[in-house]
């Protein structure tokens, strides 16, 4: 009965020491950085030269955010994109010849069900119509 109670107890110290939710583990991190960089968050609780140095001017923005970048050339935005589009697609995982079989085959079915389906639909749509006016 003990050992039970003792097993008992060592779960509960274990699930204290675990952080249940998202917010507890980002307070636990946030306990365990080291000292030097709670300073530079900005947080409203430092005093001392972090405190003077978070309400001073930042300095000039950088010349990206400033809005004063140099005119760049078409040239030069063509080949941008197309180096950029030749990185997106290595990130790409292409299917295998079978898997690509298999997908082709699965859309060429459903898209015959699909035709049949709304062929089906317009021929009843016309003979309906057809007895509602009586023609045909």
């Amino acid at each position: 009965m003990s050992e039970d109670r003792e097993q008992e107890q060592d779960g509960a110290r274990e699930d204290a020491a675990r952080p249940s939710s998202a917010a507890a583990r980002r307070e636990r991190r946030a306990s365990a950085r080291p000292a030097g960089r709670k300073g530079r968050s900005g947080e409203s609780g430092s005093t001392g030269a972090n405190s003077a140095r978070t309400t001073e001017s930042k300095g000039r923005p950088t010349p990206s955010r400033d809005g004063r970048q140099g005119r760049v050339s078409l040239f030069r935005k063509i080949g941008r994109f197309l180096r950029e589009v030749v990185a997106e697609l290595r990130k790409v995982i292409w299917p295998t010849r079978k898997a690509l079989a298999t997908y082709t085959f699965v859309v060429l079915v459903f898209v015959s069900i699909m035709v049949a389906f709304v062929a089906g639909v317009d021929v009843l749509f016309a003979k309906g119509v057809g007895w509602l006016f009586g023609s045909g």
